[in-house]
């Protein structure tokens, strides 16, 4: 659990399949931004398409999704 402006939260960063079903996830403290997990959560995968919501644009993230 972590602190923010609205009070004691947490999040849950999530990778998953073409159909939508949870392959691997990440539980933070509200506070955490979320493209500080996207790495964790990709590395190892292979796809043939990437779709994420604005939080995650990174020149680093782009660069890591490149090479899979």
């Amino acid at each position: 659990m972590g602190r923010s402006r609205g009070g004691v939260t947490t999040k849950i960063h999530m990778l998953a399949a073409a159909l939508g079903r949870p392959l691997l996830f990440i539980i933070t403290g509200g506070q955490v931004h979320d493209a500080t997990q996207a790495s964790a959560l990709l590395e190892g995968q292979t796809a043939g398409a990437f779709i994420a919501d604005k939080a995650y644009d990174s020149n680093g993230l782009r660069e890591q999704i490149t090479v899979m």
